[in-house]
């Protein structure tokens, strides 16, 4: 029933950030557990639990699919591409993401506790749930 009533959240407008593969700038001190992963009419649809330590960054990268998630501890700094903070999550916040290389983002824990957020990414099948990118300019 738990985990119906998260994907009820996720359902209705609930998201995030996650690290891509090791390349332009990698994700530091980010863990993450997949709870599920199921296809259906071309579509992968994943859910994860993401937690990013104190002082970690997912990286810079951006989406091929969908993604929204809930913040469960912690606080989210939220960076778009012209170095810029777009958001701060705080427990029970919602966050959904856009797709694309056109929105090219990072996540980072700045504060004091761990960052543990609920995702769920819908995806065209096969296609990775995130790319990194090349750091755009920012300064940190």
């Amino acid at each position: 029933m738990k985990a119906v009533r998260w994907l009820g959240q996720v359902a209705l407008g609930v998201v995030l950030v996650t690290p891509g593969s090791a390349a332009a700038t990698p994700g530091d001190r980010v863990e993450a557990i997949t709870f599920s992963h199921s296809s259906l009419n071309g579509k992968d649809y994943i859910t994860k639990q993401i937690t990013i330590a104190p002082g970690g960054t997912t990286g810079w990268h951006y989406h091929p699919g969908q993604v929204f998630g809930v913040i469960k501890s912690g606080t989210l700094t939220h960076y778009d591409s012209g170095c810029s903070i777009d958001g701060a999550y705080r427990v029970n916040d919602p966050i959904i993401e856009g797709s694309g290389d056109g929105y090219v983002h990072e996540g980072r824990n700045e504060g004091p506790d761990p960052m543990v957020m609920w995702v769920l990414y819908i995806d065209p099948a096969g296609s990775p749930l995130a790319v990194d990118m090349p750091n755009p300019g920012c300064p940190f």
